[in-house]
């Protein structure tokens, strides 16, 4: 598809992460007031609920934009969701007849608090990039037993914390926890030294579902796509991982951008995923190419210093789509809630400079990487402002995320009853 002209000048630059091409979902609020529903367009936020509340937009019988989250649109189903985008394009489109109704209901972004875009009802992280996977278990297991034995038959996750999700600009304090250093004989308690990032991408389940689902089913259910960071800390989760998995080693947060951009709004940046090692059980197997062509980067920033970017990477990496993954997650009978969020897993490359985690760029802290700055990194310092990035190219625009920022705190200091 071709660039969408819109009388929003901001919106028609090939830069912009926000042509009318794609309209993404987010909420905003001006100074004290209320936070409202706002679609990014250019520079600009246009004011949905504002919209409504005229009367100018109207999508059910009854209010969906009152509420400061998008669930309420998601729940009205993907001909809603297609109504929404067709109206909101009318009001934007160049030439439209309905400018100067629309134009009382902009604002500049540069005005605006952003705040997260959706109610969080459940949230799963996924282990789906390979390239991550044999990166990590050849660090710890060796090459030969780099995958575990299920990971090329079905896609392995664990359930996360809802209430660590937190949106982009939010500080993120650096965990305590429970830590065992190789060699130690006794575990101690203080703050993670090996505090890391990963770069993924999150799935929101716009659709609820109590049955199996298959895999082109759980695609159609899925209302957009964000840029997620699954904060992790290595050396809690060293010690504590076995056997159950991830716990408060990633716990501490998980920051998403801003904006939902739709799935309707990537429909041309399709792509298939990789060529399967074994066959996939029938179940699983996609009915035609499900995963997208989206450039993603990884800045970091040390306080007061500039930024670096040290990874860039595509989410075309991952070997199994989101919809595969949704598919998976409903097959035990685990009901799928609207505003469910469904990391992918770190998306790693096959080069060093495209690996989506410090641990894997300096691997395990064996290979400290080397800032503009000079300064070098292992894992994440205190100050460091890490920004994440990503946006689907077509002719002359691109689809965008904006950004997906959080800074590193220092831990809080350890209460008497705790050393």
């Amino acid at each position: 598809m071709p660039l969408l002209k819109s009388w929003v000048d901001s919106a028609n630059t090939a830069t912009t992460d926000f042509p009318l091409n794609n309209l993404p979902c987010g909420v905003f609020s001006i100074g004290d007031a209320d936070a409202r529903c706002g679609i990014a367009i250019g520079d600009m936020v246009l004011d949905i609920t504002g919209l409504e509340e005229e009367g100018l937009l109207t999508l059910a019988d009854h209010a969906v934009f009152d509420v400061p989250f998008w669930n309420e649109l998601m729940e009205l189903g993907p001909d809603a969701w297609a109504d929404f985008r067709a109206q909101v394009t009318e009001f934007l489109r160049a030439g439209s007849p309905k400018q100067a109704l629309a134009e009382d209901y902009l604002v500049a972004q540069a005005e605006v608090t952003l705040h997260l875009p959706f109610l969080v009802s459940e949230y799963t992280d996924f282990y789906s990039g390979k390239e991550h996977a044999v990166n990590v278990g050849t660090m710890f297991r060796g090459a030969e037993n780099a995958l575990p034995p299920n990971w090329l038959h079905l896609p392995i996750g664990y359930n996360g914390r809802a209430s660590s999700v937190v949106v982009s600009g939010t500080d993120v304090r650096r965990p305590l926890g429970q830590l065992k250093p190789p060699g130690a004989d006794v575990p101690y308690f203080g703050p993670s030294k090996r505090f890391d990032l990963e770069l993924e991408m999150g799935a929101v389940v716009g659709r609820a579902s109590s049955d199996m689902v298959s895999v082109a089913d759980a695609d159609e259910m899925i209302f957009g796509y964000v840029l997620l960071n699954d904060w992790s800390a290595r050396d809690i989760q060293a010690w504590e991982y076995q056997p159950l998995g991830p716990f408060q080693a990633k716990a501490t947060a998980t920051t998403i951008s801003p904006w939902i951009v739709m799935a309707a709004a990537l429909q041309d940046f399709r792509t298939a995923t990789p060529p399967r090692e074994v066959p996939l059980l029938p179940y699983l197997r996609e009915p035609g190419p499900l995963s997208y062509d989206i450039s993603l980067e990884v800045g970091l920033a040390p306080e007061g210093k500039p930024e670096t970017v040290i990874s860039r990477t595509n989410y075309a990496q991952m070997y199994y789509s989101a919809a595969q993954q949704l598919c998976h997650h409903t097959t035990s009978g685990c009901p799928m809630n609207v505003g469910d969020l469904l990391g992918s897993g770190t998306i790693s490359g096959p080069t060093k400079d495209s690996r989506g985690s410090l641990l894997e760029l300096s691997w395990g802290g064996k290979e400290p990487i080397t800032l503009d700055s000079g300064e070098a990194r292992s894992f994440l310092e205190d100050g460091d402002t890490l920004t994440l990035r990503g946006h689907a190219q077509g002719d002359g625009y691109r689809i965008g995320f904006g950004a997906c920022t959080g800074r590193v705190m220092p831990a809080l200091e350890l209460p008497d009853w705790a050393k």
